[in-house]
C-alpha cells in the first residue's frame, strides 16, 4: 500500500525524487499520467494493467469515455529512476499539475499523486475544513 506525504523539490531539468519508501511499492518501473483535480497519478505497473483492463471496457459510443480515455493515455509516461532515485517528468505533465520547484508526492492507496505545493496547500485545506461533512457522506459508498 501507498501512503504518506513527501516534499521534494522539481529540479531544473523535470527530475523529481521520488521517496524510498514509495519506490519500493512503485516497483522498478512505474506509469505516470495526469490525475484528477490539477495532479500527476502515479501507477505501479501491476496495477497501471488492472486500470487498462477497465478503460478497455469503457463503451467507445460513449463521447465522454473516449474524451476520458484519450486524454488519460495521451499524457502517460513510463518511468525509470536514476542512480539518486528521481523521475523525469516531462513538460507537459509539469504544466498540468502546475509543477514549478516545490512538490508533494502522496501515497493513496494504490497509486502515488505530484502536487504542486501550492495546489495540494488549497486542497489539503479545504478537505480539511470540509473532513466532517465528507467523512458524513462516505456512508453513502458503504463506508
Amino acid at each position: 500500500m501507498l501512503m504518506g506525504e513527501f516534499r521534494h523539490a522539481l529540479d531544473s531539468k523535470g527530475r523529481l525524487i521520488i521517496p524510498a519508501k514509495l519506490r519500493e511499492k512503485l516497483g522498478e518501473r512505474f506509469v505516470l499520467t495526469r490525475g484528477l483535480d490539477g495532479c500527476l497519478f502515479g501507477y505501479p505497473m501491476s496495477n497501471w494493467e488492472t486500470l487498462e483492463e477497465k478503460l478497455q471496457k469503457l463503451p467507445l459510443a460513449k463521447r465522454d469515455a473516449r474524451t476520458f480515455v484519450r486524454f488519460f493515455y495521451s499524457a502517460a509516461t513510463e518511468c525509470e529512476y536514476d542512480k539518486q532515485g528521481r523521475i523525469n517528468i516531462p513538460k507537459s505533465l509539469q504544466e498540468h499539475a502546475a509543477l514549478s520547484k516545490a512538490c508533494v508526492i502522496v501515497g493513496v492507496s494504490e497509486r502515488i499523486e505530484i502536487w504542486s505545493q501550492e495546489r495540494w496547500q488549497e486542497i489539503s485545506q479545504k478537505a480539511e475544513e470540509d473532513f466532517d461533512e465528507i467523512a458524513e457522506n462516505m456512508i453513502d459508498f458503504g463506508f
